[in-house]
């Protein structure tokens, strides 16, 4: 079994593909789980609409909670990558159980405090006095699921990093196809709403983590997850963050956006171009997964390669999973281009949505291939344990460019100018973040055997 995981052997083109197909399903499977509570909640009759503006106000809560997900989940599943290929086997399950206990740890905290501040949060992150109440019939049973949502998301990444991609999406296409089912049954069969595609979520959430759990126990698994290993370990926790702290930063400055977002339409539009951003950022996460699929599946052979030392693996990983990425962002924008109606109808059928969020998509998605260059330079960055720069990059576009420009740009374009500041950004974004990995990390990795970093720069 262990050879089979072995990324040193064979084309790497086919070792990435091998882990970025599963991965890509997971990733299919994964956004169809989180949008079917949106599918069903913007096609339930009356208040449809406010409805689905109002899980739009709870988009921001839980990509902080993702951000804390990813922070150690994120951080420490390419550490585990690059110390199996150095065959530092204790090592890597030693950062696996630091992982999970700081996850176990985190899911409590911020579970107590969601619960407890649900109401002033709600109003904080956009809602009204129309939408408070569906905000929060979703939110107050939502945030009961955090423990297992963080274990199952945090915790599948040290599955795929071992090599085990179908494994990996198994973790999160059990929970789609309970969500799937049990959404209509609670929403309609028992007359739920939108507290039974909450429900759902949870019951979903909840068997996705036993899943992940109960294969990292198991006898499948190369490094196991031991009750002894999960445990308070600083020095290790101290790589684990540092490395982790890209993907927070990522995740915490889109719920930031997403905040500037809803409230500079609230203010401009009101409540229906809240709702047309909450279909917009549904569409996002499908047209983006067929991408974080190749970049996810990308990083456990970058990572491996580069603690093995073949680094001219990891050159020819790097260009090709760059490559795949354009290509297909290119496609996805066409697509978009061409068939913006459909694609909003698809989640709602309310005219003025429809009208409103079909001149929103084509100018949110305007030259959406350059975000495949900040996709893959991020990738590149984590895998290799870059994280100041990986760190640096997801502060430039999000807090750099993206949410000032929300607020500037109307100044001169409208209300409109809220969403020219998605293009632009990644325009400016995703090619500063290329060049700089193709100058720095490119040229480390081309030096001889000699010249090329230790282990101990991983965390530089």
């Amino acid at each position: 079994m262990e050879s089979r995981q072995d990324f040193c052997q064979g084309r790497v083109a086919h070792c990435i593909l091998r882990m970025a197909v599963p991965m890509t399903v997971a990733q299919l499977v994964n956004v169809l789980y989180s949008i079917t509570d949106r599918f069903f909640i913007g096609h339930m009759g009356d208040g449809a609409s406010l409805g689905l503006t109002g899980v739009g106000v709870v988009f921001p809560i839980i990509s902080i909670i993702t951000a804390f997900t990813n922070l150690f989940g994120m951080g420490g599943a390419p550490l585990c990558s690059i110390a199996r290929g150095k065959q530092e086997t204790l090592l890597a399950e030693k950062i696996m159980g630091t992982t999970c206990f700081m996850l176990l740890v985190t899911a409590g905290l911020l579970t107590v405090l969601g619960a407890l501040l649900a109401k002033p949060l709600l109003f904080w992150f956009g809602a009204s006095a129309d939408t408070y109440p569906y905000a929060s019939a979703y939110f107050s049973v939502y945030i009961w699921g955090t423990p297992a949502a963080m274990l199952s998301l945090g915790m599948n990444g040290f599955v795929n990093s071992q090599g085990f991609g179908r494994a990996g999406m198994l973790t999160i296409t059990v929970g789609a196809a309970a969500n799937m089912t049990l959404d209509p049954l609670l929403i309609y069969g028992f007359g739920m709403g939108i507290r039974g595609a909450a429900i759902a979520t949870v019951v979903s959430q909840l068997l996705s983590a036993v899943w992940v759990m109960r294969f990292l126990t198991g006898p499948r698994a190369i490094l196991k997850l031991r009750r002894g290993l999960v445990a308070w370990e600083p020095a290790l926790l101290w790589k684990v963050v540092r490395l982790g702290f890209c993907h927070f930063i990522m995740s915490f400055t889109n719920a930031a956006s997403q905040l500037a977002y809803n409230t500079a339409l609230r203010s401009m539009g009101g409540d229906v171009y809240i709702g047309a951003m909450t279909v917009i950022n549904s569409l996002r996460e499908v047209i983006t997964m067929p991408a974080n699929g190749i970049t996810g599946g990308a990083q456990p052979v970058l990572g491996y390669n580069y603690g093995a030392r073949a680094y001219d693996r990891v050159r020819q990983g790097a260009i090709c999973m760059a490559g795949i990425c354009t290509v297909y962002m290119l496609l996805a924008w066409g697509v978009v281009f061409l068939f913006p109606e459909a694609l909003i109808r698809f989640f709602n059928d309310d005219a003025e949505l429809v009208a409103v969020g079909a001149r929103l998509l084509h100018i949110y998605f305007f030259g959406f291939c350059f975000m495949a260059l900040q996709m893959s330079g991020q990738a590149v960055f984590t895998s290799l344990g870059k994280a100041g720069y990986a760190i640096f990059f997801s502060l430039f576009r999000k807090v750099g460019l993206v949410i000032p420009l929300i607020f500037l740009l109307p100044g001169f374009l409208g209300i409109d100018g809220v969403l020219w500041s998605e293009p632009i950004s990644n325009l400016i974004g995703g090619t500063a973040c290329f060049l700089a990995m193709v100058r720095t990390v490119w040229k480390v990795l081309g030096k001889t055997e000699e010249g090329l970093p230790t282990g101990g720069d991983l965390e530089s």
